[in-house]
């Protein structure tokens, strides 16, 4: 903390003890008039950042005000003398620190009596790395006063005006501690030579303090002393010219030497062991990322000194076997007082042992029992890191990851400090995945759960990051669908990782949604099918144009084709209205047009919230050949029927909407300014807003404009709005909108209440908008009122009496949705007699007294209608019929279904419409669902006997005579009856794709159109014929929705070219609506079986279609766009992740068994359509093309649903070596099919050019590019570049990349070996620690559970290795190394020459170090045998045993091996 005393100083604090001053450049402090002129500035400014005027002023006074003289650090002794906290006597200047301000974190704002303003920082504590972690570990171990006072006294130093640059600062760092720990740094010979270059400041400048200009004698010893002089001569050019060495005086060094010894007084004098031993920890820390090999050789020199100082042998053997250049054998020694060695307090946690975590993980690796391995919480995380991976992974310890504190790990604690050790290890708590099978799943979890990412992993060095790659590499065949992305990205499943990571996200624009903007339309006009996504559908349907071909027949946009031929007889104005009659029929398809294209294009297209949503027109116009004359329907030659497209309007507007998909932004101001501003429009908007609420987003606009709309009074904009506002709410029960509804509907009104001239259409929308507001709710009163309502008598007035069957039929279905499913257990409703109430609508009789509030109402009968008190069944029964279907939906009750059974006398069925039996024979079906079979037999079977015996084949020409049977009765229950059973078989296999379904189904759609042509279908009536023939067309496409199947495509094209006859506007509209339902959203949707959804494509597909546009006596048209309702995205894309683009993936879909088939796998080849998902138990993309990934359903398909709902994006990767399918579609050209004909030339087959064709790696494309093309005079490198080329191959094929670098770096280090110019041992290490692995227990038992599954390093690649370090070593050892190896055991000096190459056969033959060999007594050995028994304690390899019995045994003469 900053403070500002009020003689004008600043003063820098920690908690209540003074830092020191702070001394600001340019700014004017306060003269000094103290002589001893020491006040500790501590800090330059890193940057001053100040207002213009004020850098002038600074300019000036920089000169003016210099803090002089500073004392140099050079005489660091004096260091302790001087006198931190003295204050000084400031005499006031001009300028002066006026007050502070604005601190964040290290900066603060100093404001200065003139007004002006200065921002400054103050330093770090430290910037190297190096020195923060020395710092944290030793402030860790220290006990807090002395902490802060060696903080402090480091700080003073380090933010001496000038600071050191980054190079110095550790050697300053370490002049600063040895000083507080009692060195004399200036005597000693390696701090001594420290070059303090780099740093600016004048302090650090001079060497020493010269007597005289002229130079003296100990500068030219200082010269010779250097680095700078050894460099020079052992340079080439020195060699050259045949300069003898200069002889050093050693003789100064040595007197020092003598009277060297420590000041016990000191401030860290005591707490050098403790020091000592944690510095050891951070050595070993440091050893674990490759990255810090600087910091390292900084480290080793101080921790060698202080070694031999505390004279610990085993310490500095360790050193040695990691350093052998660095440590040599004899050095400085600083004695340390007998007496005072008394007062070093050596803690508890130091071991005479020194723990290295190379050795640890090495005995883990080779079973043997390993001491906890001391580490600094907080400070030591790596080596933490790896030991619990070890522990867990080779060990197989579960429990080494969990929450309690391992025994594989001892806690180092200074001073009681519990809690900040706890908070620690919280952070590492083990949060359990919900699916971790094995012991590698385990370890992958936990590390990405601890932090651990891709990068820390690269950083470890290759032999202690072998396990955890292997890990990673056994987990990332079958990952988990459900991980979270940090652990998707460390196993290095780009893929899954990218899933996790879009599943987060909230929906919005998808990879695959088209980037087309609505304003860039090519030059033909816009026929509402622009914004449908190519890329995918021509994967899905990529061997033909069937999409354009769609496009063509459901666009509405452009005039059709007015082909009449003028026969001589006709005059001109004749053939015209000929002409423009035909146009007319014509216009009765073009009309009926939208209604597909909005299954087509359903939620295809994200708007700009800035635009209007383009709404293609509905072109009546038609062009005459030749000469593609227009021809018009208002020329006024003939009648126009009225409001003829009012209807068409609103399929228009429907169709619009219906392209907005559910996850697009919008508004409620959008869906308002999207109001047209002619009346003529008004339709289509109406349209647009029922749109709007089956996509669910008319939830958002407000209630006023709801209102708003409402009393415009316009009926089509009700009409929209109403079904709109109740789809969206489908199922909520929602009071607001029950009750805009209830407005509409009489009887939900009061009965005192003022009759409102509702219009008709509106009523109906309104009573299905009850149905879907509280569907599947079974609300008693809801219920009540619609079971009056089917059979509404016709009032006095005439109300209610024209198009009474839509209203009726709306109630029935309403009342359906409200029970829906319920069967029998309609809680509370017994008193209602709910199916004999439905029964008696059916078949007719006496209507029952109204009870309830509505008696009223009824009590005049109609003045027009003479129904009497019997129910008009003409009027009820599909209401009826359809109620009882939907609330015993699926309950297989038998009772209720056999009251649906068609008719078996010929004196029953003339009293059923034949019509009626269809809605029977469907409703019998749905009921049974169970029993629904896909076959012909079975829909026969629902034929009653007699039709079926008397029916007759309409082939025949000759119509057999019988007196008491009616054929034309007969033969019209026998089309329905089957159209009933095909519209069931519909519903069953609704988005299936069931192939007996489709060949039955085609059968009869075949049949119908075969009996159309026939002679005799005047019996039937061709009406009748057509009726049939659209249902079973529609039950096609429902059976095969969104698969765009051709010869269903062929059906509807062959029925979209008939236009004359009995082709009204209602076969045409489900003709096109087949077709829609066939290509649903492009062939993204599908159709589900579930409740809801049945009794929204009850609605939607009423079998009774309207006779022409404005036709709503039977069924009201808006209900047909409720399929909306039933349709759910299926269409799984895989995309692939690196090139982000859709593509082919082999997908293996396993379904659930169920009373009809067994446990089933299915392929498929995506992007397609997936079975409904309640039937499926698991989706597997399967290889060897792609990374296998696996969905399981059985735990939930949430996370599937998601998927599909954001456009059912599901992301991919190739793996190495493979083509797409789209590349490659038979899988020949892949790089393993290359090579497998020769196999064993495979490295020299292998041509680095052809490595762009299975990897997209950057890294290793220019490790090709650069590494392995041949050039020309290769020479000694052939051999070098086929070795690169076949580990690149290995990698590859293998599908592991990340091990190039450990490849080459063990390629690297075995050439150094052999070049014996191994200057540090740790490469060897990691050799060692690779071969063990590969070796060791854990490793061996995983081959044998996979055996497929091994890890990369399998070729021959490390044996040679192996082959190599012995070789070389051995030679070591004949060429006179082993008098060496004689000379380290008994403790002799050796020559320095063979510093290096013994160290590396130390570590590789892991050779005891000398001061255990006396315990066993190995010396003294007389035979092999007793050598091997006696070096069992030590644990001594066999291998190195070999080796060194020549020497133990007493017969040190050279090996011969």
């Amino acid at each position: 903390m900053l403070v500002l005393e009020s003689s004008g100083n600043l003063v820098l604090y920690t908690g209540v003890v003074r830092v020191g001053k702070v001394f600001i450049p340019g700014l004017p402090a306060p003269s000094l008039t103290m002589s001893n002129a020491m006040p500790r500035p501590s800090t330059p400014l890193d940057s001053v950042s100040t207002p213009t005027p004020l850098s002038k002023l600074l300019g000036s006074l920089d000169e003016v005000v210099l803090l002089s003289p500073v004392p140099e650090l050079r005489d660091s002794s004096k260091l302790h003398d001087s006198i931190y906290n003295e204050d000084c006597t400031f005499q006031q200047l001009g300028t002066y620190i006026h007050s502070i301000r604005d601190p964040v974190r290290n900066r603060v704002t100093l404001e200065l009596s003139n007004g002006s303003m200065v921002r400054i920082t103050l330093p770090e504590i430290a910037t190297s790395e190096l020195v923060q972690t020395c710092l944290q570990a030793i402030k860790f171990i220290l006990p807090k006063e002395i902490a802060v006072q060696m903080l402090v006294k480091w700080y003073s130093v380090h933010s001496a005006p000038g600071g050191p640059s980054y190079h110095s600062e550790w050697n300053l760092f370490v002049t600063c501690l040895m000083n507080m720990m009692g060195y004399n740094t200036d005597r000693l010979a390696w701090t001594r030579n420290f070059d303090f270059e780099g740093s600016l400041s004048p302090v650090i400048a001079p060497k020493k303090a010269r007597p005289s200009e002229t130079g003296s004698d100990e500068d030219w010893e200082y010269l010779l002393n250097s680095d700078y002089h050894q460099k020079v001569e052992s340079h080439l050019l020195n060699k050259s010219l045949c300069l003898s060495p200069l002889e050093v005086s050693q003789m100064k060094d040595e007197d020092v030497s003598q009277n060297l010894s420590l000041d016990s007084s000191t401030l860290l004098f005591s707490h050098i062991p403790a020091m000592f031993f944690v510095l050891h920890l951070v050595y070993e820390e440091l050893k674990l990322n490759t990255l810090m090999g600087e910091g390292i050789h900084s480290l080793v020199d101080l921790l060698v000194q202080l070694a031999r100082d505390l004279k610990l042998e085993p310490y500095l053997d360790h050193y040695y076997r990691d350093y052998p250049t660095r440590v040599r054998t004899t050095g400085q020694v600083c004695t340390i007082d007998q007496g005072q060695t008394g007062f070093m307090h050596h803690p508890s946690f130091f071991t005479s042992e020194p723990p290295s975590i190379y050795q640890w993980v090495s005995s883990c690796l080779k079973g043997e029992a390993v001491p906890p391995y001391p580490y600094l919480p907080g400070i030591c995380e790596r080596s933490r890191l790896v030991v619990l991976s070890i522990a867990l992974y080779i060990l197989g310890d579960e429990s080494s990851v969990s929450d309690e504190p391992s025994h594989y790990l001892s806690r180092i604690t200074p001073a009681p400090q519990k809690s900040q050790a706890e908070q620690e290890e919280n952070r590492f708590s083990f949060k359990h995945s919900p699916s971790v099978s094995s012991l590698a799943e385990r370890l992958v979890v936990w590390m990405a759960n601890v932090g651990f990412t891709l990068r820390d992993l690269e950083t470890l060095p290759f032999g202690i990051a072998l396990p955890i790659r292997d890990a990673i590499y056994h987990c990332r065949e079958q990952p988990a669908a459900d991980w979270p992305e940090a652990v998707c990205l460390l196993i290095g499943r780009q893929d899954l990782s990218k899933q996790a990571c879009e599943g987060n996200l909230p929906k919005g624009k998808s990879v695959l949604s088209s980037d087309v903007p609505s304003g860039t339309e090519t030059e033909e006009e816009d026929d509402g099918m622009n914004d449908m996504n190519q890329e995918v559908m021509s994967l899905i349907w990529s061997e033909d144009l069937r999409v354009q071909d769609v496009r063509r027949l459901l666009q509405s946009a452009h005039p059709v084709r007015v082909n009449v031929v003028q026969y001589p007889e006709l005059s001109d104005h004749e053939f015209i209205e000929e002409k423009e009659n035909r146009l007319l029929q014509l216009c009765q398809r073009t009309m009926a047009l939208p209604v597909g294209r909005g299954m087509f294009t359903l939620f295809s297209y994200h708007p700009v919230p800035t635009e209007p949503l383009p709404i293609p027109k509905l072109n009546l116009t038609g062009r005459a050949p030749p000469r593609n004359t227009t021809v018009d329907l208002n020329s006024g030659n003939i009648d126009v029927p009225p409001n003829m497209t009012s209807w068409a309007s609103f399929h228009n507007g429907v169709a619009a909407g219906l392209k907005i998909a559910p996850a697009s932004q919008i508004d409620s101001a959008w869906i308002v300014y999207n109001k047209p501003k002619h009346a003529e429009l008004a339709n289509e908007y109406a349209g647009f807003l029922m749109a709007l609420g089956l996509n669910g987003h008319l939830t958002k606009l407000a209630t006023l404009n709801i209102h708003d709309y409402l009393t415009k009074g316009h009926e089509m904009t009700s009409i929209g709005l109403l079904l709109g506002v109740s789809a969206a709410k489908l199922g909520t029960m929602d009071m607001s909108i029950t009750r805009l509804l209830s407005i509409h509907i009489p009887a939900l009104l009061p009965p005192t209440s003022t009759e409102l001239d509702v219009p008709h259409n509106v009523q109906v929308a309104a009573v299905v908008g009850i149905g879907l507001v509280y569907q599947g709710t079974a609300h008693r009163h809801t219920a009540e009122v619609l079971l009056a309502e089917i059979g509404r008598p016709p009032g006095p007035e005439m109300e209610y009496c024209t198009d009474r069957e839509s209203y009726s039929l709306a109630a029935g279905l309403a009342l359906g949705m409200v029970c829906l499913g319920h069967g029998s257990n309609l809680i509370g409703m017994s008193d209602l007699n709910v199916p004999e109430q439905l029964y008696q609508y059916m078949v007719g009789g006496h209507r029952r007294f109204q009870a309830g509030m509505h008696r009223e109402k009824h009590k005049s009968p109609s003045y027009q209608i003479k129904e009497g008190d019997t129910i008009n069944v003409d009027v009820t029964c599909p209401g009826a019929t359809l109620a009882l279907a939907m609330i015993y939906l699926k309950t297989n009750n038998r009772s209720i279904a056999d009251w649906l059974r068609a008719p078996d006398t010929m004196y029953l069925l003339d009293f059923v419409k034949p019509e009626f039996l269809l809605l029977r024979t469907l409703a019998r079906c749905l009921i049974l669902w169970d029993d629904i079979l896909p076959n012909s037999k079975w829909v026969d079977s629902n034929v009653p006997q007699i039709i079926r015996e008397n029916s007759i084949s309409l082939s025949e020409i000759e119509l057999p005579c019988s007196e008491d049977l009616n054929l034309e009765t007969l033969s019209q229950a026998h089309v329905y009856i089957i159209a009933g059973a095909c519209l069931s078989l519909g519903f069953r296999f609704a988005g299936s794709e069931n192939l007996s379904a489709f060949n039955c189904l085609h059968k009869f759609a075949k049949d119908f159109m075969t009996y159309l042509s026939a002679p005799n279908a005047s019996v039937t009536g061709p009406y009748n014929l057509e009726t049939c023939l659209s249902v079973v067309l529609l039950s096609l496409a429902m059976v095969m929705a969104g698969s765009g199947n051709l010869k269903v495509l062929q059906l509807c094209r062959f029925l979209h070219m008939k236009t004359g006859g009995e082709m009204n506007y209602g076969f045409h509209l489900a003709h096109h609506m087949a077709l829609g339902i066939l290509f649903l959203g492009g062939g993204r949707y599908s159709l589900s079986t579930s409740n809801s959804s049945i009794a929204a494509l009850l609605c939607a597909l009423y079998p009774h279609f309207p006779a022409h546009s404005t036709d709503n006596r039977y069924h009201l048209q808006a209900l047909r766009h409720l399929y909306v309702l039933a349709a759910e995205p299926r269409l799984l894309v895989p995309v692939d992740v690196d090139t982000n683009t859709p593509c082919y993936a082999l997908l293996e879909v396993t379904y659930k068994g169920t009373q009809w088939y067994e446990q089933t796998k299915e392929e498929l080849m995506a992007p397609t359509l997936l079975p409904e998902l309640h039937l499926l138990k698991q989706i597997k993309v399967k290889g060897p093309r792609y990374w296998e990934l696996l969905i399981d359903l059985s735990k939930g398909t949430q996370h599937l649903k998601s998927i599909l709902s954001k456009d059912g994006v599901l992301y991919v990767k190739l793996r190495a070596g493979q083509l797409s399918y789209k590349e490659d579609p038979m899988g020949w050209q892949s790089l393993l099919a290359q090579t497998v004909a020769n196999r064993n030339s495979e490295a020299r087959a292998f041509k680095p050019e052809t490595i762009s064709a299975f990897t997209s790696d950057p890294a290793l494309l220019s490790f090709a590019e650069y590494f392995c093309k041949p050039t020309v005079n290769m020479g000694q490198k052939q051999e070098i570049l086929d070795l690169f080329s076949s580990v690149l191959y290995e990698c590859v094929t293998q599908e592991t990349p990340e091990m190039l670098p450990a490849y080459i770096a063990m390629d690297q280090a075995v050439r150094r070996l052999g070049r014996r110019e191994m200057s540090e041992t740790s490469e060897l290490w990691q050799i060692k620690l690779v071969l063990e692995f590969f070796s060791s227990r854990s490793h061996q038992e995983r081959l044998q559970n996979h055996p497929k599954r091994g890890l990369f390093m399998n070729s021959e690649f490390l044996p040679v290795v192996k082959c190599s370090i012995d070789n070389t070593l051995d030679h070591w050892l004949q060429a006179g190394g082993d008098v060496c190896v004689h000379a380290y055991l008994s403790g002799r000096p050796w020559e320095e020459s063979q510093l290096s190459m013994l160290a590396c056969f130390l570590v590789y033959h892991a050779v005891p170090a000398p001061r255990h060999l006396p315990s066993v007594g190995l010396e003294g050995s007389t035979s092999f045998a007793e050598l091997l028994f006696r070096s069992k304690q030590l644990s001594v390899p066999v291998r190195a045993l070999l080796r060194l019995a020549p020497l133990l045994l007493g017969d040190p003469q050279p090996m011969a091996l």
